[in-house]
């Protein structure tokens, strides 16, 4: 029997949190609502792409541990297990060939170009999948509320130079 309420998301729902994967990938993360977020990733194979409104499936296994995963328009699966109490990550990305072959393709706001990526995942290939799968340290966990439009909006390389130092946990 459970010791905590597994419907219960509040523990995550509202958070934006930044972390640095072990290969030395930085990201970004926000947990909008119970179904959606948006995110930026600022280095790495696809470095300065951003989106927002992007589904998700959430869910609780344990305490402060969270899973979030979703499918990109792209092809690419995605599925995060967030330690909120220990600050670590652990990210599976499963990205489809044609990402591998031409990741350049995919960096820009993804929102603007729903259809070319729908184009270039139908013209694949598709496969051999590359599976990335990496522990990441959280760096910034903050509580900034559900539905924030402004917390993700505009790409990696217009944030200040300080960035993530100028948040406030």
């Amino acid at each position: 029997m459970s010791t905590f309420d597994k419907h219960d998301l509040s523990g995550i729902v509202g958070k934006h949190l930044v972390y640095t994967y072990d290969n030395g990938w930085n990201y970004e993360l926000y947990i909008k609502n119970a179904s959606t977020i948006d995110y930026r990733i600022h280095s790495g194979m696809v470095g300065n792409r951003w989106v927002k409104n992007q589904h998700v499936y959430v869910v609780r296994l344990a305490q402060d541990v969270y899973k979030v995963s979703w499918t990109e328009p792209t092809g690419t699966d995605v599925s995060l297990a967030v330690n909120l109490a220990d600050k670590i990550f652990h990210g599976t990305i499963f990205f489809p060939r044609w990402v591998m072959n031409n990741p350049e393709k995919t960096v820009c706001f993804q929102n603007d170009h729903l259809e070319e990526m729908a184009k270039f995942r139908e013209a694949g290939p598709a496969y051999p999948t590359e599976v990335i799968d990496e522990f990441a340290t959280l760096t910034v966990i903050r509580d900034v509320g559900e539905n924030n439009e402004s917390v993700i909006d505009c790409p990696p390389d217009q944030l200040p130079a300080n960035f993530p130092e100028n948040l406030k946990n």
